[in-house]
């Protein structure tokens, strides 16, 4: 780790107290009105923080964190790669839309490795989020992939289809297979067998992250690896049956399912397959790659027998791991992150969440690397998370996510930099219960006003700010806006992120503050926050940053 040396700032002092970074996840300016959770709750710190200190807003979505458009909503993987980075990286949906439209991603070695076999004989097994959420992935690409498979000559080839309602409409899992079936359809004129063989909701089977419920991985694997699950003659059955028994259940967490016919199932994985995952995004595709890529050492879950398969990620979920060892489009090259220069300047370091989004504040902060950066310098703390649906238990663990940063800031020799991340509104806003996610925000107001007082009592700087949005509109909505409602008039509830700027809030306890916010910068966006921590510790920040939010006093 080598990043260059950062002076000390001609005009800003450093505090002499911690600087302290709350994040608070999926907290957004939003619509202000029955749908919106912040608006709703009561949370006088809040309040009192975002009305009574310098506070602005920041854009946390599109471009200004790497995503492809502005119609792209911010999610925590590209939210804390930017806040830790500094700078703008374009990020994995841009980076695999370049790479399929350029052709790279079909000229690689990777592709040709996985395909070229299989027009002897053997299938190809594409596995992953089908929506257009583009948070995870979208399913243009496995439309693409589909189309080059059959055209290069894969005579078998079957999809493991994972349900959204989460990044996008819920529900709306039978649209998308819709379009994908169309695709399908067109790989069969080409002489291509290709169907959907098993699949299930998101938050049922698969997509588990930071080894929270490896059990949701195993029913993965034994549903598109070994074709062992509830058994349905065709996709369609199989989603009139599951939604009868589950009353409409939302698509996230929809029961898994195997397609078979008179034979058995018709897409187990056999020896001499190949198999990718098409989900770009590292945080839910690292379990299922380890599956696939570990020898005897793995030990999530017992994987009965393991295919001798050619297994690919769309891109490499974990860049220190090499997980997995092959994939199709190279993540984004993050480097020089607030992190490093941190640690080369000798300031002690302490991040906490959850597990729900330990890797935010640590893996992602860190430019997708795992570990710690400095343990001398650096110390990180994950709170198990509970393992219930968050709507049942919406205070989640902020409460001791935020004793642990109070025990840190006793600490001796002191550390200069905290951040946590509280993840209620998001994982509380994902589940689509409106009064569940106000109480999520009141949580996390109570441990603001903890925080607040604990850093103003030790001289530190308070920083409050958040990834993206999503508790701060709980409606889906038409294109004027109004309500969408159901047949029976309530309204239907969005569980997706949004695209509300965030706010940005400091409170410094010195009397005499010596910066003030600049107001020069209004497109300006989460990546603009490491350079201001920097000058908030009294350091020049790095020349290529984003400018910096704050500037000397007069």
């Amino acid at each position: 780790m080598t990043v260059e040396h950062l002076d000390r700032h001609c005009a800003l002092p450093p505090t002499t107290g911690p600087l302290v970074l709350v994040i608070l996840d999926g907290v957004g300016f939003g619509t202000q009105d029955g749908g919106d959770a912040v608006h709703l709750a009561h949370k006088p710190n809040l309040d009192a923080l975002w009305h009574g200190s310098p506070t602005r807003t920041l854009r946390a979505h599109g471009t200004a964190v790497g995503l492809p458009s502005d119609a792209d909503m911010g999610n925590s993987e590209v939210g804390h790669n930017a806040l830790g980075a500094g700078r703008v990286f374009e990020q994995g949906a841009a980076l695999v839309n370049q790479a399929i439209a350029s052709g790279r991603l079909f000229a690689t070695d990777t592709w040709h490795w996985l395909v070229d076999p299989l027009r002897d004989g053997g299938t190809l097994h594409l596995c992953g989020l089908l929506s257009d959420g583009n948070v995870h992935a979208h399913i243009d690409h496995v439309h693409a992939l589909v189309r080059r498979a059959a055209a290069d000559g894969v005579r078998r080839l079957r999809i493991h289809a994972l349900a959204d309602g989460r990044d996008v409409q819920d529900p709306s899992f039978e649209r998308y297979l819709e379009q994908l079936d169309a695709t399908l359809a067109e790989a069969a004129a080409l002489g291509c067998d290709a169907r959907v063989a098993s699949g299930g909701g998101r938050m049922a089977i698969t997509m588990d992250r930071y080894e929270a419920d490896w059990p949701m991985v195993e029913r993965g694997w034994s549903l598109h690896v070994h074709g062992q699950g509830e058994r349905f003659a065709s996709v369609q059955t199989a989603l009139q049956a599951l939604r009868a028994r589950q009353g409409g259940q939302s698509d996230q967490t929809l029961g898994g399912f195997v397609v078979a016919d008179e034979r058995g199932p018709i897409g187990p994985v056999q020896d001499g397959d190949a198999f990718i995952l098409w989900n770009f995004r590292g945080d839910r595709a690292i379990e299922l790659s380890k599956a696939f890529d570990e020898g005897d050492a793995f030990a999530g879950f017992d994987r009965a027998t393991r295919p001798q398969v050619r297994y690919a990620g769309m891109m490499q979920y974990d860049g220190d791991l090499h997980l997995p060892a092959r994939f199709l489009v190279e993540p984004p090259a993050i480097d020089r992150t607030l992190g490093e220069f941190l640690a080369a300047l000798e300031l002690r370091s302490f991040a906490v969440s959850e597990t729900q989004k330990y890797g935010h504040v640590t893996y992602f902060w860190n430019g997708n690397k795992s570990g710690v950066l400095s343990p001398a310098l650096e110390r990180y703390a994950e709170v198990p998370s509970d393992r219930v649906s968050f709507d049942r238990a919406p205070e989640m663990k902020a409460r001791e996510i935020t004793d642990l940063v109070l025990a840190a800031l006793q600490e001796r020799p002191a550390f200069q930099f905290l951040r946590c991340n509280l993840a209620n509104g998001d994982m509380v806003g994902h589940t689509g219960d409106l009064a569940a996610t106000v109480r999520a925000i009141e949580t996390v107001d109570v441990q603001v006003g903890r925080l607040r007082d604990a850093v103003l009592a030790a001289g530190g700087i308070l920083v409050v700010t958040a990834d993206h949005g999503n508790a701060d509109d709980m409606w889906m909505r038409d294109g004027k806006g109004r309500p969408l409602l159901r047949s029976d008039g309530s309204v239907q509830p969005k569980t997706s992120h949004t695209l509300a700027p965030v706010p940005i809030s400091i409170r410094d306890a010195r009397t005499a503050t010596p910066w003030r916010l600049r107001s020069d910068l209004p497109d300006a966006g989460l990546a603009n926050v490491a350079a201001t921590v920097l000058n908030l510790l009294g350091y020049q920040a790095p020349g290529d940053y984003a400018a910096s939010l704050i500037e000397p006093a007069p």
